[in-house]
């Protein structure tokens, strides 16, 4: 089982900047792939990036590539997504969470454990 636990949303001004982090407690965080969906009102969760556990392979949403990066951290059992250049369309819940199957996925159904998710606003 792993516990996730994210921080770092807020309010910022379009084409602003902030750093998310998801911290897991729990057994073989480092066996897990990761990823980042976000959520807004009325609308399906939406893929923002994943990484697998060995760190070899990373995803983006191509509508994000450029702006969002995400890492990872094995030994501080953290992911970081570093959000630049943000738009208000960026304006959601976003939520981390642990994949235990083999492959990395932009699906979040395939996910199996979720986070509680951080809310970010960007102001026009």
């Amino acid at each position: 089982q792993v516990q996730l636990v994210e921080s770092g949303g807020g309010l910022v001004q379009a084409g602003g900047s902030l750093r998310l982090s998801c911290a897991a407690s729990g057994r073989s965080f480092s066996s897990y792939a990761m990823g980042w969906f976000r959520q807004a009102p009325g609308k399906e969760r939406e893929f923002v990036s994943a990484i697998s556990w060995s760190l070899a392979r990373l995803y983006y949403s191509d509508s994000l590539k450029g702006r969002f990066t995400l890492s990872r951290d094995n030994a501080k059992n953290t992911v970081w997504l570093q959000m630049n250049s943000l738009k208000p369309e960026d304006t959601a819940v976003y939520y981390c969470a642990a994949d235990a199957g083999l492959f990395v996925s932009r699906r979040p159904d395939e996910y199996d454990y979720w986070g509680q998710g951080t809310q970010v606003t960007v102001s026009s």
